[in-house]
């Protein structure tokens, strides 16, 4: 390989995104290798639309966005697409952020790494507020960094706007693109300028992106999930500050644990209903609910000082009847051990005080020094193969003879549900159909007896196992999440009304008429000697 010119710049890694830095992560967890699509940063002072900006590239709300500046402080990253050409979004917090205390610090230092590692940078500004000094030092800090700019006047919404555009022509940028976030307008002009200016390896074809498991760190305000993140990542991926609610926008990142690839997802934290009355918390706390929704393990970070509280066994609660595989991680253990507590006798203090959480599994660590997090890679594969597992069915069934024969279930108007059969029907997590012969019998305490008996047969911890009831004639009995079984598919078909012509006296399904006789006439053999 050729020597590169001085004056050519060099990239460097973007945090959570480019090649894991050697020694950071150690050898079997890290940041992903950096993928060769192109990076593109999104860079400004505070509230000029940046937010905004984003969603429109990426298709979808991905960033919180509100008329409050500042809302967003660490790296978003999504990757988007433009007619066709895949390329990584990046959301950052404001180049105009307050160093004077440590978080507006921290915020300004993610813009810098975001701005290092991009191939081309997007900065923009005010349509409506005009040129500003803090725009003139953006421009400044740009040209100095050494990466390909685009300088888009945001805002600009109508055709009579335009003219706004001409003040930020002093500056003596080039290209100037006008384009409204809000509205979509010049969305396409400032694309073409993006890709004309990405180097030719960035913009070359691609591999298929590898399947990833979702990890989802969730849990109360200043728990430590963004120092837990940082620590398995091997990178400052996101801001750490002692004060609560830190974290807003959730933070994707792509790490090997193991030699096996996840997703690893940072949110902010969740306080109870009652004491949430900001508007922006609000909405921070809607995306973290939501994030439940969109992963498949779920790592509940707890407090090791102030033990689990309500709010946690919500939040566990809410994720197991999401269908989630569900991990305790015990934080702030370098704080405990000073007590000469225990990690055994803190986990029995959890069984007893929440029983029903004894089945999902506990981790204690310490994020701040890094103890036991490498146990964490062990604990999410488990997981992992418990929301994965294939139960066969011969065995399956087995099971189920045995659970039947240790404790039948109760009899329904006198009759006793047969439970025939058993199959697994579904994966992620794994749901069992299970056919009976009056599966709206069966009482919801017997649908968590079977699911007891399952799980420990097939060893499956941390993650919900499923039943289904269904009767041969395709009647489904959902079961498996609490509350009364409801009865779902086609009605049980009924028997016509009047009685057969048939032999008998008074039976159900024989002739009415006495002595077996039929309605016309004559008994049922003579009827059918005349036929």
């Amino acid at each position: 390989m050729g020597r590169e010119s001085r004056d050519a710049p060099t990239r460097r890694p973007l945090s959570g995104v480019a090649e894991r830095r050697g020694g950071d992560a150690g050898p079997d967890r890290g940041v992903a290798p950096a993928p060769s699509v192109p990076v593109v940063a999104i860079v400004g002072r505070p509230n000029v639309g940046k937010s905004t900006l984003f969603n429109r590239l990426v298709g979808h709300r991905a960033a919180i966005v509100h008329d409050r500046p500042g809302v967003t402080r660490d790296q978003n990253i999504v990757a988007a697409e433009w007619q066709g050409r895949p390329f990584l979004c990046v959301d950052t917090g404001g180049v105009e952020a307050d160093d004077r205390d440590t978080l507006g610090a921290n915020v300004q230092r993610q813009s810098r790494l975001a701005v290092a590692g991009a191939d081309v940078v997007i900065l923009v500004f005010d349509g409506r507020a005009g040129l500003s000094p803090a725009d003139q030092d953006a421009v400044g800090t740009l040209r100095r960094a050494g990466r390909p700019v685009i300088y888009a006047v945001n805002k600009i919404d109508t055709e009579k706007q335009a003219g706004l555009v001409y003040e930020f022509a002093r500056l003596g940028v080039d290209p100037l693109v006008a384009v409204s976030a809000e509205h979509g307008r010049g969305m396409a002009d400032l694309m073409s300028a993006v890709f004309e200016r990405l180097p030719p390896s960035s913009a070359a074809s691609v591999a298929p992106r590898v399947q990833r498991t979702r990890l989802a760190l969730i849990g109360r305000p200043n728990v430590g999930k963004s120092s837990l993140l940082n620590r398995l990542a091997g990178v400052e991926r996101a801001i750490v500050d002692a004060a609560p609610g830190t974290t807003r926008d959730p933070v994707d990142t792509e790490i090997t644990l193991q030699g096996r690839p996840y997703v690893l997802v940072d949110t902010a934290g969740i306080r109870r209903r009652a004491r949430v009355v900001d508007a922006v918390e609000r909405l921070t706390v809607i995306r973290s609910l939501r994030t439940i929704e969109r992963a498949e393990i779920i790592l509940l970070v707890l407090d090791a000082t102030e033990g689990m509280t309500d709010q946690d066994a919500r939040l566990a609660a809410n994720a197991w009847e999401c269908g989630r595989a569900v991990g305790f991680i015990i934080n702030k253990w370098d704080v405990i051990s000073a007590r000469a507590a225990t990690e055994e006798r803190w986990i029995e203090t959890l069984h007893e005080r929440f029983p029903a959480f004894a089945a999902i599994p506990a981790l204690c660590v310490s994020a701040k020094t890094g103890w036991h997090v490498d146990r964490i890679a062990a604990l999410v594969r488990g997981l992992e193969q418990a929301i994965d597992a294939r139960l066969q069915t011969s065995r399956l069934n087995q099971v189920l003879r045995g659970a039947v024969g240790a404790q039948a279930p109760a009899a329904v108007a006198g009759r006793v549900p047969r439970l025939r059969y058993a199959s697994q029907i579904a994966s992620r997590p794994p749901t069992i159909a299970i056919f009976t012969t009056h599966p709206e019998g069966i009482k919801t305490s017997y649908v968590r007896y079977l699911q007891g008996r399952l799980a420990a047969a097939f060893q499956i911890r941390g993650c919900p196992l499923r039943v289904e009831f269904r009767h041969s004639r395709g009647t489904t009995v959902q079961g498996g999440q609490g509350g009364q079984a409801v009865c779902r598919g086609r009605p049980r078909p009924q028997r016509a009304e009047g009685r057969k012509v048939s032999g008998g006296r008074g039976k159900p399904g024989q002739g009415g008429g006495p002595k077996g006789r039929s309605r016309t006439g004559g008994s049922v053999r003579s009827a059918r000697r005349r036929g």
